[in-house]
């Protein structure tokens, strides 16, 4: 049985973050979209052909992921039920993550309209990957720690996560700028040898939490037919859920707010690219801006909610983010671009961190942690699918990113009334 509250694995578990926040970081928000635009458009035109049919570049890579996160979010409860009842969690991340992995390193071969296909299957592939191993790894929370320190175990994942991811930008931010000192051809080449780098980076840091992490916590012993059972686990979680209304309440909230959340960062780099023409090196700043003003939010959050608890503290995050989307709407220069990006990145770790420690919070005594937190993961994506899918119908139709960022308020607005339904006492710790 794993003892809770031991620092060793808690320090292991968190390196999964160090890990993998550098497919969100480099591959997401930074080096891939700006790569992906810049080799998918002509001086002429912003449009691509892909499985017969005509895409603004930007629309087909929003329309990508969100048929990733779309696929992810049917099979993880499948997976997670599975992986609960034969005790098995831990193959389940490795496989998830070495997926995610190899599918960057793959987007080397990506280098223009010629091979879009390539492009558009490493990014859905490593998006499966990145999602399924995080359904796993979030759902370790709960068994590592004791509710108390949820939220101080959270800040720190995600604080490792956005040091570890930064240090590998600030090398390829290097290699892009100055090729030649690392015998690479020129900024396209550095870029596609960047995608190796993260790959790599990846694999060899999730050999920590790999080493440290036990593959069966509660040492069950599977019998009969393991897909079976995980369908029957699935239907079991689902009656208890209806038995746990305030957790209901919550997920519903965060399905809202986070459709607003994840689509802002996502689009993000794209943002700055195509509608303020920023250069590659001055987004690459603003990115790694968000990134170390995110560590400090992430535990900013975590100290709030330690006065204020968890409720009040979401709240007070999802009114600063519909701040966040009225003033992108009027920002025309990079210097503006700067000052919202850091308060971006104060929010962003605050509340990404928040949400989760609330919800491992809420859950009922169980030893089935990873089917309660597909849930939480599924409800993640979905928000994805249909944030990003809005955004890119809104774009295909206006041609522009401005518009749909501000639509993004109503999910914020809605997300906001969802959290007042929400007791302040829920739990001791809430």
């Amino acid at each position: 049985m794993l003892k809770k509250g031991d620092k060793k694995v808690i320090t292991a578990w968190s390196f999964y973050d160090w890990a993998n926040s550098v497919y969100p970081l480099v591959i997401t928000s930074t080096l891939f979209p700006i790569y992906y635009d810049s080799v998918t458009k002509t001086e002429v035109s912003d449009k691509v052909h892909f499985i017969g049919r005509e895409y603004i570049n930007t629309t087909l890579y929003t329309y990508s992921l969100a048929f990733a996160y779309f696929i992810i979010a049917v099979i993880a409860p499948l997976l997670s039920g599975i992986a609960d009842y034969s005790g098995s969690k831990k193959r389940f991340m490795q496989f998830f993550c070495y997926l995610g992995a190899l599918s960057c390193s793959s987007m080397y071969f990506f280098t223009g309209r010629e091979n879009l296909w390539v492009g558009i299957l490493t990014v859905v592939l490593a998006c499966i990957g990145y999602s399924g191993s995080i359904v796993f790894y979030n759902a370790y929370l709960p068994e590592i720690a004791e509710p108390k320190d949820h939220d101080r175990v959270s800040a720190k994942g995600f604080a490792m996560g956005y040091i570890g991811s930064a240090i590998l930008l600030i090398i390829n931010l290097a290699m892009v700028m100055k090729p030649g000192i690392f015998g690479l051809e020129n900024t396209g080449t550095a870029t596609r040898f960047s995608f190796l780098t993260v790959g790599a980076w990846w694999i060899l840091f999730a050999q920590i939490p790999f080493y440290y992490l036990p593959n069966n916590v509660y040492e069950k012993k599977p019998e009969g037919h393991y897909l079976f059972n995980g369908y029957r686990e699935l239907l079991k979680i689902w009656k208890e859920l209806k038995q746990h209304p305030e957790l209901a309440k919550f997920l519903s909230a965060f399905f809202v707010y986070n459709m607003g959340v994840q689509t802002v960062m996502l689009v993000a780099t794209l943002f700055g690219s195509k509608e303020l023409k920023l250069e590659p090196q001055q987004l690459i700043i603003v990115i790694l801006v968000i990134q170390f003003v995110a560590i400090g939010g992430a535990y900013l959050f975590s100290f709030l909610s330690g006065r204020k608890g968890n409720i009040f503290t979401l709240k007070a995050a999802v009114i600063i983010w519909i701040g966040v989307c009225i003033a992108a709407y009027f920002v025309y220069n990079a210097a503006h671009f700067y000052i919202l990006a850091g308060i971006v990145g104060l929010v962003m770790g605050g509340i990404q961190s928040l949400s989760r420690s609330t919800y491992s919070k809420m859950l009922p005594e169980t030893e089935d942690h990873t089917i309660y937190f597909s849930y939480y993961d599924v409800t993640e994506k979905l928000c994805i699918v249909c944030g990003m899918g809005l955004f890119g119908i809104m774009e295909q139709v206006s041609e522009s990113m401005r518009n749909p960022i501000l639509a993004l308020i109503v999910f914020f607005i809605i997300g906001f009334i969802l959290l007042l339904r929400i007791p302040k006492n829920t739990t001791n710790y809430v």
